[in-house]
């Protein structure tokens, strides 16, 4: 039986669940923002360049004495995944997740928080080295912000590095509902090689039952909803470097339960970072693949060599599905034409589908109960791409400043996969049909 194709149906008998989702809508790839040419905005001296957030924002300063003031507002908000599931979570500044925190070693921050919650809140700034008073943990280091109320934090950001925000008052649901953010430092004095391009990608973990108008904040496991930067592919903004240049992605973690092997194609990186500081370059090595367990950030640097449109995904399987069911049947190559043809005479129209995979049904015109996106995926330049969740695209290009970030890679002839001729076949000694 499909395993992408099953959101909670509860006792419903597995044909039946099937064919009560289904896929109805034609897919519609997001239009996003321009691409993030180099250079575009300086954070730090050396020319390091500015986090971008995809389908994000930074949070503004105001300089007040030499002071940094930024503003956070505790929020319910309507949000959207991707076309076709909005739910109503709760952000910061009217986003999950919040806007990126960005600053510089040694600055002086003072950052108000206004509580528009219908209950009690609180910031803790997840990493950094700060006085006790204004590390955010509800009841410990202060009083919870009642609603309505504005707090204040002030502190000097003493260390680089990649940390989080979030909330510390009722985590398991101000958490799970949305309440978290990235905070950016940047060295006073650059470190290692410059990079040409310094992207975040926040993961977070989802429970919304098809229909749902709120992410249930109970939920221990079985999360069905998996994003980056609180966007579900092909909603998920892609990035854009340069073939040669040097890129960085922070990557944090601040779902409820699950780590996520985050695994990037086409290149190989380097971990250069963590929430606990720099790693030395002589303990460096290369991986394809990190994990960036929960409340951990990590941070990757490559030089992609290849250009194309190349995937970057959680390669936790069922992380880049969308609200799939659990405990149905196995209808993998199960012959289902009689039970096909009975069910048909009181369900006109009926399949069973699963028979033969899963991997095409995101396609397939049925109707999905309203406001859900079970097996979405998004269309590609070849075909249906069948992945969504905790998905997106590294676009590398000769010319990044110039590339279209909605278009696709342009293959050179002769260098995309295709059918094998059969006199190739025979010259090469392949015989298709031989039992081995």
């Amino acid at each position: 039986m499909d395993r992408r194709s099953f959101i909670h149906a509860g006792g419903l008998a597995a044909g039946a669940a099937l064919l009560t989702r289904g896929l109805a809508h034609a897919q519609e790839r997001p239009e996003h923002a321009a691409g993030q040419p180099a250079g575009a905005r300086i954070a730090g001296a050396g020319n390091q360049p500015a986090v971008v957030t995809p389908n994000g924002s930074t949070l503004p300063w105001r300089v007040v004495d030499g002071v940094k003031v930024g503003h956070l507002i505790a929020e319910p908000i309507q949000h959207e995944f991707a076309p076709g599931l909005k739910t109503e979570a709760w952000g910061y500044n009217g986003s999950t997740p919040g806007p990126t925190i960005e600053a510089v070693e040694g600055d002086r921050l003072r950052i108000y928080v206004t509580n528009r919650l219908p209950e009690p809140t609180s910031v803790h700034w997840h990493g950094l080295v700060l006085p006790n008073g204004m590390d955010g943990v509800s009841g410990l280091n202060q009083r919870p912000i009642p609603p309505g109320e504005t707090y204040v934090y002030e502190f000097v950001v003493r260390y680089p590095g990649t940390y989080m925000y979030h909330s510390h008052f009722d985590e398991m649901t101000q958490i799970a509902l949305g309440g978290v953010g990235m905070f950016i430092v940047h060295p006073k004095k650059p470190r290692g090689p410059r990079v040409d391009r310094d992207f975040v990608l926040m993961t977070h973990e989802w429970k919304i039952n098809a229909g749902a108008r709120r992410p249930d904040p109970n939920a221990m496991s079985d999360f069905n909803v998996l994003t980056f930067n609180g966007k579900a592919f092909p909603a998920t903004a892609p990035l854009v470097v340069g073939r040669g240049e040097r890129a960085r992605i922070r990557l944090g973690n601040l779902g409820p339960m699950d780590h996520h092997p985050i695994h990037l194609h086409g290149l190989s990186f380097q971990v250069t970072a963590t929430d606990g500081g720099y790693v030395p370059a002589s303990a460096q090595y290369p991986e394809t693949t990190v994990l960036v367990p929960v409340g951990s950030t990590r941070v990757i640097e490559f030089v992609p060599e290849e250009p194309g449109d190349w995937a970057v995904h959680c390669h936790m399987t069922h992380h880049v599905m969308m609200q799939m069911g659990h405990g149905l049947p196995n209808m993998v190559g199960a012959d289902t034409r009689t039970l096909d043809r009975r069910m048909s005479r009181v369900m006109p129209g009926y399949m069973t589908m699963g028979t033969t995979g899963m991997g095409g049904m995101g396609e397939m015109p049925m109707p999905i109960p309203p406001n859900s996106l079970p097996m979405k995926g998004g269309d590609g330049p070849f075909s249906y791409i069948d992945m969504g969740g905790m998905f997106t695209v590294l676009k590398v290009r000769e010319e990044p400043g110039k590339a279209d970030p909605n278009g696709w890679y342009t293959h050179p002839a002769g260098t995309v996969a295709g059918p094998a001729a059969a006199e190739k076949m025979r010259a090469d000694g392949i015989d298709p049909s031989a039992r081995k």
